[in-house]
């Protein structure tokens, strides 16, 4: 408690405690959802525990849109109650919870009729600014005339585009957010460990009383004990309920969501851009010196562990994007891909489930056993809030009432003064401002100790690669500090290499596992190991996206 450490040593204390203890409540996940309930139930006194079978955010909350957001295409479906709520929690994140990682993000709404779709879009965007209530981080939407978005974005097409409108939501780092979620639980004494994989479940008559797990890296079988067991689970929801011989009062359908990445000269626009599809909507989103374009939304029945994109995937993104854009996307500028899966819950007609929104479900499917399954990431912490809820009546005690909305997650304690004093850091630590800046923006006031791990070996302060904004000290702390446990959790979580380099960073793999080697205490066989794993990881995907992208 009070270190957010989730290194090596924490690892090891976190498995004999495992072994050991008997916790309130045990989650299984380590998505965003999961690590937002452990976070909810330790910050309310609980004794805790979370596992995953693989990494934090491995699955879905690693391959999002990376954009928090209330859901502008929900507004005409008259879902009012889910975007109110999706804009308190931007508005919280950006100005309190995380604003060292969540950050506003413009985005122009263009127009193609001068009157009337200026009058309705203008109206619902207006309803958008509304639903925040009073409590305002980010700036109103804003009408722009067709001679400005001529200045703000060139690549949109003058002879179809009449006009604009600009609105805020957020951007973030899915998975480095999701990860220092996960810090703060243990911050707050939430026991954490990845890669342990629960097996079955520990019962007494139809009590749940915890779980059988194995430690899938010394192949050791562990009994966890809790009172309440919450899983989250995600798209794995149906396969682990039917695996327990438990029968939820819900179904998770899974949906696809593919994105492509760009160069940044692939489009000319200060601004991200939103675009009204015939089935949802596609955002063209900065991201650093790269575009994000996506994303797709289609029904998926394929392996979980492994989405890919397909042809259909590609050739849907460059077309709708084309429509208004000038020069048009060409299938030689895209530079990555990457899927992501949706779950998508649905209630059992005879269910007793409650469904507590459009987007989310809670479930007690056995006594002393809640899950959750649905919902979006930017909703994570109601999310967390509502399962913790459920699973609290298990506990058969007073339990405290969330604290969440008012519980920043590390790093952001200090961090706007920070910003403030770059200058002076960039001096001190001898690294440039740009450096001081980016660390800032990736760790808040939790830089102090990435300083420190550089000014104790000073040679960590080169970059990785010279193309890149990351430090080798990122890398070294990605696994004493981040729980990294092997070259794709830094490449592909703990830094977005994977997409962000060329050749998804196969040519870094092996200087990644030589920074993290002794830190992990490999032997040289762990660490060709570990590089070889990634690297066919990284093949598959690129075999992949070569396909996809030759017959698209």
């Amino acid at each position: 408690m009070f270190t957010s450490h989730i290194g090596p040593e924490q690892r090891d204390e976190a498995l004999k405690s495992l072994a050991t203890d008997t916790f309130d409540v045990l989650v299984i996940g380590g998505g965003v959802t999961g690590v937002g309930a452990a976070l909810d139930a330790a910050s309310r006194g609980l004794k805790v525990a979370l596992v995953d079978a693989s990494d934090l955010a491995s699955g879905t909350s690693s391959r999002s849109s990376k954009l928090i957001h209330g859901g502008l295409r929900y507004l005409e479906q008259y879902d009012f109650k889910l975007v109110r709520e999706a804009l308190h929690e931007r508005e919280l994140m950006v100005s309190s919870l995380a604003p060292h990682l969540v950050k506003p993000l413009a985005f122009l709404y263009p127009l193609h009729e001068k009157v009337r779709e200026r009058t309705y879009v203008g109206a619902g965007l207006a309803l958008y600014d509304a639903l925040r209530g009073f409590q305002r981080a980010l700036p109103g939407h804003k009408h722009i005339s067709q001679k400005k978005i001529a200045e703000i974005a060139p690549s949109l097409r003058p002879d179809i585009v009449t006009g604009a409108i600009k609105y805020f939501d957020a951007q973030v780092d899915d998975a480095r957010h999701t990860m220092m979620i996960a810090r703060t639980a243990v911050r707050h004494g939430a026991v954490i460990a990845t890669n342990v994989r629960v097996e079955s479940l520990v019962k007494e008559g139809k009590r749940v009383l915890g779980v059988k797990a194995r430690d899938t890296e010394t192949g050791k079988l562990i009994t966890i004990k809790a009172t309440a067991t919450v899983m989250c689970a995600g798209i794995w929801s149906d396969e682990l309920h039917e695996s327990f011989g438990l029968k939820a009062g819900y179904n998770v359908t899974m949906s696809k969501g593919v994105h492509i990445v760009l160069p940044k000269s692939a489009i000319k626009s200060k601004e991200g851009i939103i675009l009204k599809t015939a089935v949802s909507v596609l955002f063209l989103i900065p991201w650093a010196d790269k575009w994000i374009v996506g994303t797709t939304d289609t029904p998926y029945t394929g392996d979980r562990r492994n989405p890919l994109a397909e042809r259909e995937d590609v050739e849907y993104i460059i077309n709708e994007a084309n429509k208004v854009l000038k020069p048009k996307l060409k299938i030689e500028d895209v530079i990555g891909v990457y899927a992501g899966l949706r779950p998508l819950v649905a209630n059992k007609k005879d269910s007793s489930t409650t469904k507590l929104s459009r987007e989310h479900t809670v479930d007690r499917s056995a006594p002393g056993f809640v899950s959750i399954a649905g919902g979006k990431y930017t909703t994570y912490r109601v999310m967390g809030k509502d399962v913790i809820d459920l699973a609290g009546v298990e506990l058969r005690r007073i339990v405290a009432d969330s604290v969440t909305e008012k519980l920043p997650i590390v790093g952001a304690d200090g961090y706007v003064a920070l910003t403030q004093q770059a200058e002076r850091i960039s001096e001190e630590s001898g690294l440039s401002a740009a450096s001081v800046i980016h660390l800032l923006n990736r760790y808040g006031s939790l830089i102090s100790e990435l300083l420190e791990i550089i000014k104790n070996d000073p040679k960590l302060a080169k970059p990785l690669t010279k193309d890149l904004p990351y430090l080798k000290a990122e890398i070294y702390y990605a696994a004493s500090h981040e729980g990294a446990r092997s070259v794709d959790d830094v490449i592909s979580r703990r830094t977005r290499l994977a997409f962000e380099a060329p050749n998804s960073a196969m040519d870094l793999a092996t200087d990644v596992a030589t920074i993290i080697a002794p830190v992990l205490g490999w032997t040289p066989k762990q660490k060709k190991d570990s590089v070889s794993a990634y690297i066919d990881i990284a093949e598959r995907e690129i075999e992949a996206i070569e396909q996809a992208l030759a017959s698209a």
